[in-house]
């Protein structure tokens, strides 16, 4: 390996950007808006925040001058340390190519939904006419609009994993397209992903201001408001709070996938990363604050509307089944008419208890209903944008902005695969172009089998257990290595070098005790909740039915996702092994010669 000659970043500034850009993703937008939704609000702030101090800055600020330090990617880096932690980073190189065979099937969507934006009716406000033309679609009728567009039109999703099928040629022209893209931001290394940054770190945040002032005018967007900063204390005492809390830094700060060591590596020696590792975290927390501000007004703007509908449809049956004027309930009074109605008229009132108790309207229930991931992204805000004026100016703001966090993301995935491959000399004797075109081809090919029609349970896989157990565990390893092998004097004495001066009390403890432990603590969790929870199950579409049902996991499906959490994990003790064998070797062939020659004398 070599680093001579290694590139830098033109400026701190694009350092900055582009470890905001990869910090900065989609899980901003969709998984931390949910756990705050399922853990009381704005209470679940207060164990997010002391976990971004105990846990997600200690381990960042590591990485980044690990990454600088060294000046190599992650497996150069951990060889450097020690030989026998070579396979720490490639674990790191294993599972970013995981995480970027599916998350650019993201991308893909997002561009799908944007070419869908452009039409005079958004594709997911109506159903389709069936093929008799004497109606709506019947998988449409029994489910929604937006769902049906999501899972027949997007994913054409088969109705389980074992069933499957061809490739969704229009979902595959979209990978290639968001491949290609990718291709082009990386092609001249960090001088082209340098340049890139700066739209890709700014852009979504001025969509997000956009949004947030369209966002808080919406009709009842204040209930959703009230609903995030309205905390609910008793969730403290709730463990699950806390260990999602330290799980969202976590993944969140992108630490373990190498990204961050190969990004610090391209930095000047004395760089101040010290400074620019609390600037990305802070930005990285206030943009998950941020969007869940806009997240939430847009959740009150929907939970009022349908909470208004389900008024007027009792309503309306309450005024067909007693017989009342058109104006004598109110959309306000409904609640107040039917306990009257029930308390006058109990026989009449009977024959209607039923669908009255199935229609109950409940506007802090509506608001309870917590959704994440793609069905956030994709079905409930899609949901409320066709709700909108101007429905497709919002879409195309909407997808856009994702789109450029999922391609900012992007950049540090690949980063974190071609930077250590390419200290190799073997492989840095290629150029960029080629190598960079080599990887995005791998990649794409591979993740062509996330477009057919049973490709999104694959997915789902994916997205469950390819890195969530693998990084864990690379990131304990990690912190125990710096700790505890390579030593914290030593590591104080390189931050001394590279900064003028010695990391103090609190960043000394955070990685020597609190950090570790409390990655111990959730490595034990996650083991146990995977013991405990006894066949992995998915969410398998009933097109009958127009709703998930959750559904076991078949043999091979089970097997394939042991092979998922052993590949990345395994690599750590094979390459010790392998380095030991080959240190035992090494010595075997000296000693060898010294007894030829006490011999021949």
């Amino acid at each position: 390996m070599e680093k001579d000659g290694r590139p830098n970043w033109d400026s701190p500034m694009q350092f900055v950007l582009a470890c905001v850009s990869y910090a900065v993703g989609l899980g901003n937008v969709w998984r931390f808006p949910y756990l705050c939704q399922l853990h009381g609000g704005g209470g679940f702030l207060i164990p997010y925040l002391i976990m971004l101090l105990l846990e997600g800055l200690p381990l960042f600020y590591m990485e980044l001058a690990i990454g600088q330090k060294m000046r190599l990617g992650s497996i150069g880096a951990w060889t450097s340390i020690s030989p026998y932690l070579g396979g720490l980073g490639l674990a790191s190189v294993v599972t970013s190519m995981y995480l970027c065979l599916y998350y650019n099937v993201i991308n893909a969507w997002s561009f799908w939904y944007l070419f869908h934006s452009f039409q005079s009716v958004l594709p997911w406000a109506v159903c389709p006419i069936n093929s008799n033309r004497t109606g709506p679609t019947e998988e449409c009728e029994v489910a929604t609009p937006t769902q049906y567009f999501f899972y027949r039109e997007t994913l054409n999703i088969s109705s389980s994993i074992e069933e499957n099928g061809g490739i969704h040629t229009g979902q595959a022209l979209c990978l290639v397209l968001a491949w290609a893209i990718t291709y082009l931001f990386i092609v001249r290394g960090v001088k082209s992903t340098g340049k890139v940054v700066y739209f890709t770190a700014t852009f979504p945040y001025l969509v997000l201001f956009i949004y947030l002032i369209r966002g808080v005018t919406l009709h009842g967007a204040i209930n959703g408001l009230k609903y995030m900063f309205t905390p609910k204390m008793a969730e403290l005492a709730n463990p699950r709070a806390w260990i999602n809390a330290a799980t969202q830094i976590f993944f969140s700060l992108g630490l373990g996938f190498g990204s961050l060591i190969a990004f610090a590596s391209y930095n000047q020696h004395n760089n101040n990363f010290q400074n620019q590792a609390i600037v990305v975290s802070l930005i990285n927390s206030g943009t998950s604050i941020f969007a869940s501000i806009v997240t939430f007004a847009i959740y009150g703007f929907k939970a009022t509307l349908n909470y208004e509908n389900c008024l007027d449809r009792m309503r309306l049956l309450l005024l067909n089944t007693f017989d009342l004027a058109e104006d004598a309930i109110s959309m306000d009074s409904v609640l107040e008419w039917t306990e009257k109605l029930n308390t006058t008229y109990p026989e009449q009132f009977a024959q209607i208890a039923d669908k009255v108790r199935e229609g109950e309207c409940n506007l802090e229930k509506e608001l309870d209903t917590a959704v994440e991931g793609t069905g956030l992204a994709f079905i409930v805000y899609s949901e409320a944008i066709k709700n909108m004026p101007l429905p497709q100016l919002w879409s195309v703001l909407y997808f856009f902005m994702l789109l450029l966090l999922g391609m900012g993301s992007m950049l540090g995935n690949v980063t974190a695969i071609i930077t250590p491959l390419r200290d190799f000399k073997i492989m840095s004797r290629m150029s960029n172009e080629l190598f960079s075109g080599l990887v995005c081809v791998f990649c794409l090919l591979l993740g062509l089998g996330f477009t057919t029609t049973s490709g999104n349970y694959w997915f789902t896989i994916f997205n469950d257990y390819a890195a969530t157990f693998s990084l864990l565990f690379i990131v304990l390893i990690e912190v125990i290595a710096v700790s505890y092998i390579y030593g914290i004097k030593r590591f104080e004495k390189d931050i001394e070098d590279m900064l003028g001066h010695r990391p103090n009390w609190y960043w000394k403890i955070m990685w020597a005790v609190t950090s570790p432990l409390l990655l111990i603590g959730l490595f034990i969790f996650y083991i146990i909740n995977y013991i405990q929870g006894g066949t992995p199950t998915y969410q398998a579409w009933n097109k009958e039915l127009g709703e998930s049902a959750v559904t076991e996991y078949p043999a091979f499906g089970q097997v394939f996702i042991v092979l998922l959490l052993v590949s990345s994990v395994s690599c750590v003790p094979l390459t010790a092994l392998y380095a030991f064998c080959r240190k035992r070797k090494d010595r075997a062939s000296e000693k060898r010669p010294s007894a030829v020659s006490t011999v021949s004398v």
